[in-house]
């Protein structure tokens, strides 16, 4: 059968890969034809665009570059419509794959599978009618994402949290401190991982009071986790002279290795929970005191974080907005380095995990799609 999959991002490029790669167990004449990356296109099929010319995210970016948008867009119906496949699976990134949704239900009428649900609980909410509209079927990859659509008459599936799976297979789970330090040019100090985002914007906005709050703290070793599509002149303009390094598309191998993490929200901080290191989430926006009285009207949720919004209770500390200051992060991240506080947060990591279930997000998608597509065909 014939699958067209839609990924505007790095992350949606890793788990699409691996949704991927488990249909084509199930289904020995998959073809794949996508917008994503580098991953999907190691799995086969064609890579039409790369999300490197799609990842606009935020009202200001997309308005800057809103003719390369709509032309994405343009581009991308046309070529969904002209490969004509048995069903299109977008995964991820609401703001694009939503529109695509509508057009592909109305003027293709072919199934529309939503791999990992956009999080419309935590705004946007009017979105569930579009969902509802365009959508077919609905993979969720949180628990807590089944109640809430089930409130809103909308069925979702959840199929486990990829990022269980995607900790579980990484590469060199088992170096040591040593190879690690050694591999990539840093000391026998402990380290502490700077997680400041993978979009420029995050970066530009979270890594220097990152860097402020960490200033002085001598008995550790400051190490940036270099995303994989941003220019390391940024890293370099925002460091400086301070003695802090950066490494490359080695996040895990990062994160195994820290005593504690400044970790921008987002996944990051879920995936540092389930590698087990403490953290301080961080989280800034431009606009001061505006911002973040918009911010508490418009979010419908009582936490940020995917740790705390999984375990339903504070486990971390979240730094928002005008609280993310150099000063309230050096107090949060003393604070984590104390084993009292360490131990209570890794108790409440271990209920968080327990919550997610077991491994296989994937691999469930996967088995849905394609029983779904063959009771269809």
């Amino acid at each position: 059968m014939k699958y067209y999959l839609v990924a505007g991002e790095a992350s949606g490029d890793l788990h699409a890969s691996h949704l991927m790669k488990e249909i084509k167990k199930l289904d020995n004449n998959a073809d794949f034809r996508f917008f994503g990356g580098d991953l999907m296109a190691a799995e086969g099929g064609t890579l039409v665009k790369h999300y490197r010319q799609m990842a606009f995210m935020g009202f200001i970016a997309v308005a800057m570059n809103l003719r390369t948008v709509l032309k994405n867009m343009r581009d991308c119906k046309k070529d969904i419509e002209s490969y004509s496949p048995d069903a299109v699976i977008l995964v991820d990134y609401p703001g694009f794959n939503l529109k695509i949704a509508k057009f592909v239900k109305e003027k293709l009428h072919i199934p529309v599978h939503y791999y990992i649900a956009p999080k419309i609980w935590a705004w946007k909410e009017y979105r569930i009618k579009e969902i509802r509209k365009y959508v077919d079927y609905m993979y969720s990859i949180l628990p807590f994402e089944v109640d809430y659509f089930k409130g809103h008459n909308y069925k979702v599936d959840y199929v486990g949290n990829p990022t269980v799976d995607e900790l579980s297979i990484r590469s060199e789970a088992d170096e040591s401190f040593n190879d690690f330090t050694a591999s990539n040019g840093l000391d026998n100090r402990p380290i502490i991982a700077l997680v400041a985002g993978s979009r420029v914007g995050e970066i530009k906005g979270s890594l220097p009071r990152m860097i402020k709050a960490v200033e002085g703290m001598s008995d550790y070793q400051f190490v940036v986790a270099g995303a994989p599509s941003i220019s390391p002149k940024l890293y370099a303009d925002i460091i400086g002279d301070s003695p802090i390094k950066v490494v490359y598309e080695k996040t895990y191998r990062l994160m195994q290795q820290s005593t504690a993490a400044l970790v921008t929200s987002g996944t990051a901080t879920l995936e540092t929970a389930l590698i087990g290191v403490p953290q301080v989430v961080c989280y800034h926006m431009f606009g001061g005191k505006f911002t973040y009285k918009l911010f508490e009207r418009i979010l419908k949720i009582k936490y940020v974080s995917l740790v705390n919004l999984i375990a339903d209770e504070p486990i971390v500390k979240e730094l928002l907005v005008i609280y993310f200051t150099p000063e309230n992060t050096r107090f949060e991240l003393e604070r984590i380095l104390t084993k009292e506080v360490r131990e209570k947060m890794l108790e409440g990591y271990a209920r968080m995990r327990a919550r997610l279930g077991e491994e296989g997000a994937p691999r469930h998608a996967a088995k849905l799609i394609y029983q779904r597509m063959s009771n269809n065909a």
